[in-house]
């Protein structure tokens, strides 16, 4: 009779823990796949939503954490194919750009979750590894409706180049109106 080595033999307390990072800006990616593996996973990345359909295709990840915005599409595409080849996956869907309505497609595509960036690799373990019959707990100090209005109006300013006109036309607001709202601090 020969030995099997320990290694070699199946356990049933190791669980899947393999995990796919789609991110298109490469320093993050690889700061958060080397933090990644720190605490256990078996990280595959991409840089694009077709690297992230190609990986999803060749090995299902138990875990995924996609960026929202990347160069050649919308990561939501790469959640949508993630949970069709994997119904029991947990993904998260990372984004600089978040807003309730776009939260709201990634749930119901299949996203477990929805962050901010920039979120540490605290932040992404925690919402992993969370129950899957658990609700995240609620912030401890969430930001005030007007504080949400006020950095739509800032992202929107951005995005326009700073140009107070061009945010107004955009926001359907008047251009003055817009103009005092700038003017002053951000709400708490």
């Amino acid at each position: 009779m020969q030995d099997v080595p320990s290694e070699a033999a199946p356990t049933e307390t190791v669980a899947d823990m393999s995990l796919l990072l789609v991110d298109d800006d490469k320093p993050f990616l690889t700061r958060l796949a080397r933090a990644m593996e720190g605490r256990g996973y078996l990280v595959r990345t991409a840089e694009s939503v077709s690297a992230g359909l190609a990986a999803v295709e060749e090995a299902a990840p138990a875990f995924a954490v996609i960026d929202l915005r990347l160069a050649d599409g919308n990561g939501l595409d790469v959640i949508a194919r993630l949970k069709e080849r994997r119904p029991d996956a947990r993904g998260i869907v990372l984004t600089g750009y978040g807003n309730i309505a776009t939260a709201v497609s990634a749930v119901k595509l299949g996203a477990f979750d929805f962050l901010a960036k920039p979120a540490d690799a605290d932040e992404i373990h925690s919402a992993l590894a969370a129950s899957r019959n658990a609700r995240p707990m609620p912030p401890e100090n969430p930001m005030s409706a007007d504080r949400v209005r006020w950095e739509h109006i800032q992202r929107v300013y951005e995005l326009c180049s700073r140009n107070v006109s061009e945010t107004a036309r955009r926001l359907g607001m008047h251009r003055r109106t817009l103009q005092r709202i700038l003017a002053k601090r951000a709400p708490r």
